[in-house]
């Protein structure tokens, strides 16, 4: 087996009258590919809902993980939660240093801020901070604002300081999906869990609901719908990939291997069964993976979106068929020899893949941070 370096992780997942993802006009997004326009799911639809998921399966259930939170309300919310009862006079300059030092020149300015991610390390030490300026500053608010001042000169643009030698700065949610402060570089996180839009292997398939809502008090001579209203809904086969960078988790985890384990066997289970969606009251947009292939090896990841560059029938026999075939094509001209698992709904051999159920293949992504950190040893 070679060296685990990558994860790659392909899924089909069918959805039914369903409308997963909207674009500013409330519309399906969509991607025309292959001269054929497709149905499409963003990357950051996908890992929202894989990041908050209240599953069993759930990342911050995982022992050792940190939280996060990704806001522009950080300091108000959290920071300062708990220092309602101090002046205001003094509340005030020690809020806008905090709002400086995180957010940059303009973070005074709520519609200036980025919407950041902080990790709850990093929310714990300003509010540990925000506490001991209130308290040196003892109800004087000119002392306030000098303190305050002192206070920004050592921190501002300066967000990595805030967590220096923390395992996880940005929380699980940073170590996995990343996180980019334009008012401070040295402060981002590279992303090693790399998530393409979905997409359905078929042309899109979509119409105009019609519907109404009825008066229920409605007296006998008042006729028609009390609403009207349309809404669009899609149904498909998507394809979606995943590509986890091992060593790059494991950097962001502080080394633990065993962490990132725990990790990758939580992740591939919210991939599998968690679905992206909204309208979930009247579409009930639930569904799993029909088909699952995981990947290990040590050569640079690809996609097999190539397989369904011209449609293909929206089932999932005739999708495996398809990528199986072109699997098949990538591994006679590269011959690149990933180690392979594979989970599917359809009566179909995936070249060089053993089959599993779900748990046999979290199992097997499970192994791999600890078999890369052995080679390196």
């Amino acid at each position: 087996m070679p060296d685990p370096r990558f994860l790659q992780i392909h899924f089909l997942a069918p959805y039914t009258a369903a409308l997963l993802n909207r674009d500013d006009a409330g519309l399906a997004k969509r991607l025309p590919y292959g001269g054929t326009l497709r149905t499409r799911v963003s990357s950051q639809c996908l890992k929202r809902h894989w990041r908050l998921a209240d599953d069993p399966h759930a990342l911050i259930r995982i022992a050792g993980a940190t939280d996060a939170f990704r806001s522009r309300e950080t300091i108000d919310r959290k920071v300062l939660a708990d220092l309602t009862e101090v002046d205001e006079a003094v509340l005030k300059p020690i809020r806008e240093a905090l709002l400086v030092a995180v957010y940059g020149d303009k973070g005074a300015d709520k519609k200036s801020r980025q919407t950041l991610l902080l990790g709850e390390v990093e929310v714990a030490y300003l509010a540990t901070e925000a506490k001991r300026l209130a308290a040196e500053a003892a109800g004087d608010g000119k002392a306030a604002q000098e303190i305050a001042k002192d206070w920004l000169k050592t921190h501002k643009a300066n967000l990595k300081a805030l967590s220096e030698g923390a395992k996880m700065p940005g929380g699980l949610t940073g170590a996995l999906f990343g996180r980019m402060v334009t008012s401070d570089p040295r402060a981002n996180i590279d992303a090693p869990v790399h998530v393409a839009h979905a997409f359905t292997v078929h042309a899109e398939e979509a119409e105009s609901d019609y519907f109404i809502a009825a008066d229920d008090l409605a007296r006998e001579e008042d006729t028609g719908a009390d609403t009207i209203q349309e809404t669009e809904l899609t149904s498909g086969l998507f394809y979606g990939y995943v590509v986890v960078d091992i060593p790059g988790l494991i950097a962001n985890l502080g080394g633990d291997a065993a962490l990132a384990g725990e990790v990758l066997h939580n992740l591939l289970y919210l991939i599998a069964e968690v679905s992206p969606g909204a309208k979930l009251g009247s579409t009930a947009p639930y569904s799993r993976a029909s088909f699952l292939l995981v990947e290990a090896g040590d050569r640079q990841p690809r996609t097999l979106a190539e397989a369904f560059r011209d449609a293909c029938a929206a089932s999932t026999a005739p999708a495996v068929a398809q990528l199986t075939a072109h699997l098949a094509a990538l591994d006679a001209a590269y011959a690149t020899g990933e180690t392979r698992r594979v989970m599917t709904l359809a009566n179909a051999d995936v070249p060089g893949a053993e089959r599993g159920s779900l748990a046999d293949l979290a199992g097997f992504v499970r192994t791999l941070p600890a078999q890369l950190s052995e080679s390196a040893a």
